[in-house]
This record gives structure tokens, C-alpha cells and sequence, in this order.
């Protein structure tokens, strides 16, 4: 007997719970997956924003430090721009000395030759100059310092106003006491100021008698000395001169003084050669020496400078009156 074969149903019954199942698993998770998607878009938009505060932050750090190294790249450009131009100026130095160098020894190789020759020359004339001199009487240099010591009477006119007073009384003393030693002994000696007037008045229109005694109350009593002053020596040399002049004395004028304040020079240079005459054979018999002391030529600047109008007019007198003018360097003793 054939067998009757059964019948194969496709869709049964447990196959669709299978796909029942199936589609509702997926619609679950499809709808899972909407709910979380918001909170992990704001979860990463969180952790997104921290990490762009983080950056902005490391961001302006990073623009702080490159601003600094900015200004110090500059600075050092800058130093290094100056280094280069005083190496520029030190390399053109070097190449001035290198020169002067250069120019030195061919200087000194041509003194060398020069000196060489005088030392011959002065070889060969020697004998010749003993020869001549032997019996030739030597003469008797009376100067010291290249100031003539030759007088027999002294006079100092010394300028007492307050700038020397303040700033070079001490060297004034000093100097007085040097130029006393210069000359041993004298026939007479007096002491005025640039106004003419007298430090010992009992000595009036006389001379003080050369003692070692008045010599010490010189000394002594110019530390106190303290006469008024015009600061302008015009009048004490005038009033020496019209005073103490004498035919046949020899007689030695030392003016002491920082500045000369008076309006002209040349009509006191005109009145000293009228007053201080000439001997015959064309010396003056008052010799006139000065000595500047430089108060004001620190002082005062320019052409209106009155240290410099008084050394122009003691140097202009020294030379007329056969004497020395002597321009000291300080006003330390």
C-alpha cells in the first residue's frame, strides 16, 4: 500500500513567534536607542566644551610666552645691533692705533737718526765751546724759578677779597712765606692790599725793616688779615708805584690775585709805564711779577671771565716791567 506523503505547511505557528520575537526586539532597541542618543550627545558636547576651555586656556598661555620671548628676541637683536656697531667702532680704533703706531716708529727711527747727528755735532763743538768759554767771566744767574731775585726792596699786593679768602688764603700764606725764603735778605720790605691799603698802617708810606722777626708777624698777621677789597689789583699796584718809586732802588712788585674786575685793561697798562719810568738804559726800576691763583677761572665761564682779564693783564705787566707772571694750578696749599 503507497504511503500518502504529508503535506509541508511553510508558515506555522512557532515560526511566526520566532519573527514576532524577532521584529520586537528590534523595534526595542530602535526605540533604546533614541531615548539615549540626547543624553550622550550632551554628555559628549559636555566633555567637548571643557576640552575647548582647556585648549583656549593652554591657547592664551601659549600667546603670553611667545609675547615675552617676542620682546626678548628683540632686546637681544637689539643688544646684539649695538655690540656690532662698538665692535665696528673698537676695529676702526685699533686701525687709528695701528697707524699711530706705525707712524711712531717711522718718527722715532727718524729722532734716532736726528739725535744721532746733534750728539755728533755737539761731539765736535765741544772742544771748540771749552775753548771759547775758558776764559770767558761766568755770569751770576740771579733768578729763581726763572723770576729775577735781584731786588733789594720787595713789595706784595695781595688781593684780600672773599673769593680768595674762602678758596686760597691757605696757598696765599704759603706762597708768601716761599717768595720771604727767596729772599734772603732785603733792605726793606711792605705789604698792601689791591686797594692800597696797608697791612701794618704804623708802616705807612715806609719800608718795614727786614727782620726775622717782622717776617714772622707778616706771616702771622696775614691769616687774619682781612681789609676790604674791590677785587681788582689796578689800585695797589698804582699806589706802590707812586709810593715806593725811586731812581736808585730796585725794587720788586709781587701781585697776589685771582681776577681783575676793573672795565679796560689797556688804560692800566698805559698809566704803569707812565708812572714806573725807564732808566736810561731801558729798564724799569719797578719790576712787576704776578702770581694768579685760579678762584675764578673754575667759576666762571666765557669771555667775561675775570681770572682770565687778570692774567691777561699781570701776564701783559710782567712782561713790560721785567718781570715773571705764574699761573698756579689749584688752590691747595
Amino acid at each position: 500500500m503507497k504511503t500518502r506523503r504529508r503535506d509541508i505547511e511553510i508558515f506555522s505557528l512557532s515560526f511566526l513567534d520566532v519573527i514576532c520575537c524577532g521584529f520586537g526586539a528590534i523595534i526595542l532597541l530602535f526605540v533604546l536607542s533614541k531615548f539615549a542618543e540626547p543624553v550622550i550627545i550632551e554628555e559628549v558636547s559636555k566633555d567637548l566644551q571643557s576640552v575647548i576651555v582647556q585648549l583656549e586656556k593652554e591657547l592664551h598661555e601659549i600667546r603670553g610666552e611667545t609675547a615675552v620671548l617676542n620682546r626678548e628676541l628683540q632686546g637681544t637683536k637689539e643688544q646684539l645691533s649695538q655690540e656690532k656697531k662698538k665692535l665696528a667702532r673698537l676695529q676702526g680704533d685699533l686701525s687709528n692705533i695701528k697707524g699711530e703706531f706705525a707712524a711712531s716708529n717711522q718718527h722715532a727711527q727718524v729722532q734716532n737718526i736726528i739725535e744721532e747727528k746733534l750728539a755728533s755735532a755737539l761731539q765736535q763743538l765741544t772742544d771748540e765751546m771749552k775753548r771759547l768759554l775758558k776764559n770767558q767771566p761766568r755770569e751770576v744767574d740771579r733768578s729763581v724759578g726763572g723770576i729775577p731775585v735781584d731786588s733789594e726792596f720787595i713789595i706784595f699786593i695781595i688781593d684780600t677779597s672773599g673769593s680768595m679768602q674762602r678758596n686760597a688764603w691757605g696757598l696765599v700764606q704759603k706762597k708768601l712765606a716761599e717768595t720771604l725764603k727767596v729772599y734772603p735778605k732785603v733792605k726793606g720790605i711792605q705789604i698792601m692790599n689791591d686797594m692800597g691799603n696797608y697791612m701794618f698802617s704804623q708802616y705807612r708810606g715806609e719800608w718795614i725793616p727786614d727782620t726775622p722777626a717782622r717776617r714772622r708777624a707778616i706771616i702771622s698777621n696775614l691769616s687774619t688779615w682781612r681789609a676790604f677789597s674791590n677785587s681788582s689789583p689796578v689800585e695797589g699796584i698804582q699806589a706802590a708805584i707812586r709810593t715806593f718809586y725811586a731812581p736808585d732802588k730796585k725794587i720788586s712788585l709781587y701781585v697776589f690775585g685771582d681776577e681783575f674786575s676793573g672795565d679796560a685793561i689797556q688804560p692800566v697798562i698805559d698809566e704803569v709805564d707812565r708812572i714806573n719810568r725807564a732808566t736810561k738804559d731801558g729798564t724799569r726800576r719797578v719790576r712787576i711779577h704776578g702770581v694768579g691763583f685760579p678762584v675764578m677761572l673754575k667759576n666762571q665761564v666765557g669771555r667775561g671771565n675775570t681770572g682770565e682779564r687778570f692774567a691777561t693783564l699781570m701776564r701783559t705787566l710782567s712782561k713790560k716791567n721785567g718781570g715773571t707772571f705764574v699761573g698756579l694750578n689749584n688752590t691747595r696749599p
